[in-house]
């Protein structure tokens, strides 16, 4: 069974929002993460800061070999920064986030800034930069500071590299600030003043003044890129400590050992005190070298190092539907429109659904045999309109019930009453109280020619219901048919004492069934005639009008009043005056006078005054159309 005008509109309606919904937030989507991409590429200064914060993160996942206690460093980088500051695991577990710090939103952007990973920092990505040329740029590379010195810097390299002082104990540092004091006698003793610098717990550098400003210098090599030293710095004062040398052997034997399995030949450097594996031709960088040299140094490093981890900046950037944190909101959202669409849609639906009800209750009682359902009608939309349309429906159909049933009572009625003359006639003259002689045979004929007369009436009229009523069509002259009609008529008019006449002001050439024509005029002439006082007159008449002829009885009788007018060609139509018009007929007269003149493509129409007489006027065309 198919499903409720309702719950298929319902449905549909929530089909709708929710596809909406859907459309809505992937458009938000799209449109937001283009937008914010574009904000953090023209946002070169952000990306500095960024830069930063990766930087001392780097330094804590190189001091410590898990992420236990990042959540000060991380809230201090954003009180300093302004910058929402997160790190997870690589499996996306929270590990410490300033969020709510800066009072930002809880949910991490879709996309990590970075991933920070020291194990594979300064692993060589294209070929001709080895592991050798990364710890030597690290080691060497200066950059001139605000004060016109040089200050040296560190690349991406390994963090015993990067980090000079990674993995230094305490007496280790003690030892550099011992070495560190003799440079800066020595200096000194040259007339260079110069002092060590001290920075947290990061291993002691030696200042010395320049002739043209003060700067900070960290002595390693000559600016030249050689390997001459400067007298006055104490051998071991850059030197790793003892745990950066236990990782970088580590580091150099598992790279020897993978090269040396690949067969690839290498050769083994130090840079003060820091091992690093070369190839023998130093232009040879191959796949297999490149990746030998990076899985040692991860290898190597991971035990004393924090693994790696996800780097989330900034507030939230974007928002995914797909996330499961996107699916919540999203379906969230959605759930509130879809209730906020339901609830509409019931409250329009059920207003909609619910003359739909009463017009399919009302139909169902009528079909019951109720012909009396009505539905009440509201408004003037569609759903009013249909209401309208039902009611006017069953108020015919109870017209033309009621007319049925009173058709069959009159003409029972109509056939009872000659039918009852005749078997009186003939059981009075069966006794011998009546002699059959006649007078009685001419009394028998004429309830029998009634009879005749009514039974073909009968028949006339269904023919026309049934749309079998046939016509012979000829080209004939209306005004000689009203002539033989007023002829036909002319000894009832007399003994009723009525003057009957025809006016045409001259031929009426047509195309009609010249028989039916007559019978319907000879209908109204008779009604005429009866229901016209003695010393009274009836007139037929022919005129030519706009494409056809107008074909009119008048007579000055007793008239028909108003109310009575709409019915007057129903069957078996009574009312108190009409009544009177119908007695001694069958009462199907006008009825069948309809029907002909429409069967011709005409129409017929009355006007009446009470006790002034009647005009029923028959339109025919003058040509009858197919």
């Amino acid at each position: 069974m198919r499903r409720s005008v309702l719950i298929r509109f319902l449905g549909l309606s929530l089909a709708v929002a929710l596809g909406a919904v859907i459309a809505t937030a992937l458009i938000a989507t799209y449109s937001t993460s283009e937008k914010l991409q574009g904000e953090i590429d023209a946002n070169t200064g952000q990306l500095q800061v960024d830069g930063e914060i990766y930087g001392e993160l780097s330094k804590y996942a190189s001091d410590h070999t898990s992420w236990s206690g990042v959540d000060k460093l991380v809230h201090d980088l954003a009180d300093k920064l302004g910058r929402r500051v997160a790190v997870t695991s690589e499996d996306g577990t929270l590990i410490a986030d300033s969020a709510r710090r800066l009072g930002a939103a809880p949910e991490l952007p879709t996309v990590p800034a970075a991933t920070i990973d020291v194990r594979t920092a300064g692993v060589p990505k294209l070929a001709g930069v080895s592991n050798a040329t990364n710890v030597y740029t690290a080691r060497k590379t200066v950059a001139t500071d605000a004060g016109g010195g040089f200050v040296a810097t560190a690349s991406a390299a390994p963090p015993f590299v990067a980090f000079p002082d990674w993995g230094m104990t305490a007496q280790e540092r003690q030892a550099k600030e011992r070495l560190a004091k003799q440079a800066v006698a020595c200096y000194e003793a040259k007339g260079r003043p110069a002092s060590v610098r001290l920075s947290g717990e990061s291993s002691p550098q030696v200042m010395i003044e320049s002739t043209q400003a003060v700067a900070g210098i960290r002595v390693m090599e000559s600016s030249g890129g050689t390997a001459e030293k400067d007298s006055c710095t104490p051998a071991g004062l850059y030197a790793p400590s003892a745990k950066a040398k236990v990782v970088n052997d580590d580091e150099v034997r598992r790279a020897t050992a993978c090269l040396d399995a690949a067969h690839l030949l290498y050769q083994v450097n130090d840079l003060q005190g820091v091992k690093v594996v070369e190839p023998k031709d130093r232009g040879d960088f191959s796949d297999k070298f490149i990746d030998c040299t990076s899985q040692a140094r991860v290898q190597a490093l991971t035990p004393y190092v924090a693994p790696p981890a996800q780097l989330y900046l900034g507030a939230k950037s974007t928002f995914n539907v797909f996330s499961g944190e996107g699916l919540v909101r999203t379906a969230a959202t959605a759930l509130g429109v879809v209730l906020i669409a339901a609830l509409v849609m019931l409250f329009a639906g059920r207003r909609l659904v619910r003359p739909i009800v009463a017009l399919t209750g009302a139909a169902q009682r009528m079909r019951n045999g109720d012909h009396a359902a009505r539905v009440p009608v509201s408004g003037k939309d569609e759903v009013a309109r249909l209401g309208h349309a039902f009611n006017d429906m069953a108020e015919a159909i109870q017209r033309h019930d009621f007319q049925r049933k009173a058709m069959v009572s009159d003409v029972a009625h109509e056939l009872r009453t000659p039918l009852a003359n005749i078997k009186g006639y003939l059981v009075a003259s069966e006794d011998g109280v009546v002699p059959l002689d006649g007078a009685l045979v001419t009394s028998l004929l004429e309830e029998t020619g009634l009879l005749e007369h009514l039974v073909a009436d009968l028949q006339d009229l269904a023919l026309a219901d049934a749309g079998m009523l046939r016509l012979h069509p000829a080209p004939r002259d209306l005004t000689e048919l009203a002539q033989q009609v007023v002829l036909a008529h002319q000894p009832a008019a007399e003994a009723a004492s009525v003057t009957l006449t025809s006016t045409a002001p001259g031929p009426a050439p047509a195309v009609v069934d010249s028989a039916r024509i007559r019978q319907a005029l000879g209908n109204l002439v008779s009604n005429a005639i009866r229901y016209t006082p003695s010393g009274g007159r009836v007139i037929v008449g022919v005129r030519a009008v706009d494409n056809g002829y107008n074909l009119t009885v008048t007579d000055n009788g007793t008239g028909i009043a108003d109310e009575h007018l709409p019915h007057l060609f129903d069957r078996f139509y009574r009312a108190d005056v009409s009544r009177a018009r119908t007695t001694g007929g069958s009462g199907l007269g006008l009825a069948i006078t309809k029907h002909l003149t429409e069967a011709h493509h005409g129409h017929i129409k009355v006007t009446s005054q009470l006790r002034a007489g009647s005009t029923f006027t028959i339109w025919l065309p003058a040509t009858l159309s197919e």
